[in-house]
């Protein structure tokens, strides 16, 4: 079972390793959340100190120790401690506080505190500043080392980020394995996004309903349906390379959503617009929830359906498929209405997602995209690739920049790496193709 998935989706090892690699070389020291550091010192203080103790919580202005100094005052004065200042601001606030219980000749017993305010000069040399207070603790939550690759916050962005070009992909892995190509998916982000977006605003803008969002998105996905089946309908009748029909559509679908727009952002839509790309459901992201409904659907259409046989067989061997009864010219221009909804989709997610509809969106997508599908090891010859493959392939592409973006690498010498990653799986497709 693992040998025949490794040979089906061999690409997820390099990205297993791919996570490992970014996970040792981003390794470094980490400071606790807000939460999770409060309750390392109240435990401390707990085991130490009495409850008539004065104790200094202090925090930087506009720095991540504000919420914990506050975080610990509530929850020591919840316990019972009574003699809890607040500090927070700047050092002149914590000498001001300091000056200010001298005068009343009273003397605190510990300052909690975080790792930005520990780099203050009155903290740093406490001892000789306040002599007076040698008794005076100072404390602060323990650090650890994990890596920023695989912190939280950095996963979900890694996801969040790849969803466009994800559902996009679905589409292009189709059109590929027809032995096509679709450089128009970007354009179409930007007129689904345009044409989704000008619709609500005209149906009510601000105060309209969310059911003025999905029709928007509707109109926005169907519209970018028909173009590319229109895209199909020229490659599958007239024979024209699908290369140079995408081209011009490519062309035409980016100048469509300027005209549409005059070349300006439309800002007046519902409230409710970015619920599919900013909101979540139970606790998960509704883009996470949607691209796991549509990569189930795309892997049981393409793998148990005969549709899905016809498209690997047109990809295969075009002439045959048709001397086999297969409907090529439909099954052409499927493919291609499909790859035109998908654009759609992916351009109602990033309408949502920026909470506007602009004709710049979507630039350079369609280069991801085919860069994913092919790492993930459709084959550019066509008649072969999996859905599952291409997903795979989509997080090898983000995960490089992601790790690239974490390491401090320059943004030209991220090109010349995605650069090779794509010639070299290129070249194992090709060198796979030559010895079948």
């Amino acid at each position: 079972m693992i040998k025949l998935l490794m040979k089906s989706y061999g690409m997820i090892m390099v990205l297993i390793g791919l996570c490992i690699l970014f996970s040792i070389l981003t390794i470094k020291e980490q400071n606790p959340n807000s939460n999770q550091a409060a309750n390392q010192i109240v435990n401390k203080i707990q085991k130490s100190y009495i409850q008539n103790d004065i104790i200094l919580s202090v925090g930087a202005s506009n720095k991540a120790s504000a919420p914990f100094a506050f975080l610990l005052r509530e929850k020591l004065e919840l316990m019972g401690f009574n003699n809890i200042l607040l500090v927070k601001g700047i050092p002149r606030d914590l000498q001001l506080s300091l000056d200010s219980l001298k005068l009343i000749e009273k003397k605190p017993v510990l300052i909690a505190t975080s790792g930005d305010v520990l780099k203050w000069r009155i903290i740093e040399n406490f001892s000789e500043l306040y002599p007076e207070l040698a008794d005076c603790k100072i404390i602060s939550p323990e650090t650890y080392f994990w890596p920023d690759f695989l912190r939280k916050s950095n996963l979900v962005a890694i996801v969040d980020r790849i969803v466009v070009i994800a559902v996009l992909a679905i589409g292009m892995t189709m059109v590929i394995i027809t032995g096509g190509i679709d450089l128009s998916v970007g354009s179409l982000i930007a007129l689904s996004a345009v044409i989704s977006t000008t619709i609500m605003k005209i149906l009510g803008g601000l105060d309209a309903s969310a059911w003025v969002v999905f029709i928007g998105f509707i109109f926005g996905i169907i519209s970018c349906g028909m173009i590319g089946g229109l895209g199909g309908a020229l490659v599958a009748k007239y024979k024209v390379p699908p290369f140079i029909t995408t081209l011009a559509i490519m062309l035409m679908g980016r100048g469509l959503a300027f005209m549409i727009t005059g070349g300006f952002s439309i800002y007046q839509v519902p409230k409710t617009l970015p619920w599919l790309g900013q909101g979540t459901t139970f606790g998960f992201p509704n883009t996470v929830i949607m691209l796991i409904l549509l990569y189930s659907l795309a892997y049981v259409f393409m793998s148990h359906t005969r549709t899905g046989r016809y498209i690997y067989a047109v990809g295969g061997n075009q002439e045959a498929a048709h001397l086999s009864g297969v409907p090529v010219f439909n099954t052409i221009i499927f493919v291609y209405v499909i790859s035109g909804i998908t654009a759609g989709i992916g351009g109602s997610i990033q309408a949502s997602q920026l909470n506007t509809g602009t004709p710049n969106m979507g630039i350079m997508y369609e280069l991801y995209v085919i860069a994913a599908v092919v790492v993930g090891g459709t084959s550019l010859a066509g008649g072969s690739g999996k859905i599952l493959g291409t997903l795979i392939g989509v997080f090898v592409i983000s995960v490089i920049q992601n790790g690239m973006n974490l390491l401090g690498i320059e943004s030209y010498t991220q090109q010349v790496v995605l650069g090779l990653v794509i010639l070299m799986a290129v070249v194992l497709d090709r060198s796979r193709i030559i010895k079948l």
